[in-house]
């Protein structure tokens, strides 16, 4: 497996510089290419000062050498590429995202909320709605182990729900990480674990056949959806949870639910479209 992608959104804040990090030890494990991507939008305040020429596209260029360095510091073997775009930002990280073999977006967003005014944390959520490549996303106050050892993965009543196994296996796989598949009985009764227990069954399977360390745990869930569903993974010390874009009421990130995950996750998020696409997995 060759070219792949890691496509890091960058605007010069600790948000992006915590995802940047954490896209280098993805890049060390699996032999990623890194592509530090500022996209500047006409009108909107950047997180750099511009100096009395207002020349703030050369002072960009600078950061981003200077963050290139900080990678190659890290993993000097990661081949790490700088690049500048224009326009907006779910946009142009989409269509550069698009061109890139085997790719996945990496975001941080800001604040405690992740949807508080800024650069990125205004287009996290347009970006996850219209990307057709994974993204890995992450708040800015999150404090976690970057070197994978718990990967959690719900499995819930969709059909595509086993879709993201295959990058738990992936990354599972590359970080020596277990996976822990978490079947989740919502609505609780006889149908619904029936459903859930031969998902699981099946998600166990992909794990065995990657050689890749698992345990099945099953999870009632009576009420608050998503915040039993964080706390577990929490519990469980887990420090990713993959997840699928999904739209019904009994999916994780329904739309419902989906501001209330990015506001809440104590870890970083890997969101899997549903979609048949290149990703960093395949």
């Amino acid at each position: 497996m060759k070219n792949k992608n890691l496509i890091v959104g960058v605007d010069f804040s600790n948000s992006s510089l915590n995802a940047m990090r954490h896209a280098v030890s993805i890049a060390m494990k699996t032999g990623a290419d890194l592509h530090l991507v500022w996209v500047k939008t006409p009108g909107v305040a950047h997180n750099i000062v511009e100096d009395d020429g207002g020349n703030y596209i050369s002072k960009g260029q600078a950061t981003l050498e200077d963050w290139k360095n900080q990678c190659k510091m890290e993993s000097p073997e990661t081949d790490v590429f700088t690049v500048i775009l224009e326009g907006k930002v779910h946009l142009e990280l989409t269509k550069y995202a698009a061109n890139q073999p085997n790719a996945m977006i990496v975001m941080g967003t800001h604040g405690t909320s992740g949807f508080e005014e800024g650069y990125i944390g205004n287009n996290a959520n347009r970006l996850i709605r219209n990307s057709n490549v994974p993204i890995l996303i992450m708040r800015e106050n999150i404090e976690i182990k970057r070197d994978l050892h718990n990967i959690y993965a719900p499995i819930d009543l969709s059909f595509e729900t086993l879709q993201k196994m295959r990058y738990a296996t992936y990354l599972g796989k590359r970080f020596a990480a277990k996976v822990s598949i978490v079947g989740i009985y919502y609505p609780n009764n006889a149908d619904t674990r029936h459903i859930i227990n031969v998902q699981m069954r099946h998600a166990a399977d992909m794990c065995e056949d990657a050689n890749v360390r698992h345990e099945m745990i099953p999870l009632t869930v009576q009420k608050d959806y998503v915040q039993t569903l964080l706390n577990h993974a929490h519990e469980l010390d887990s420090n990713l949870i993959v997840i699928m874009r999904e739209e019904s009421e009994t999916d994780f990130t329904s739309n419902s639910n989906m501001t209330e995950i990015l506001s809440t996750s104590k870890m970083p998020l890997l969101i899997i479209p549903n979609v048949q696409s290149a990703g960093l997995g395949r």
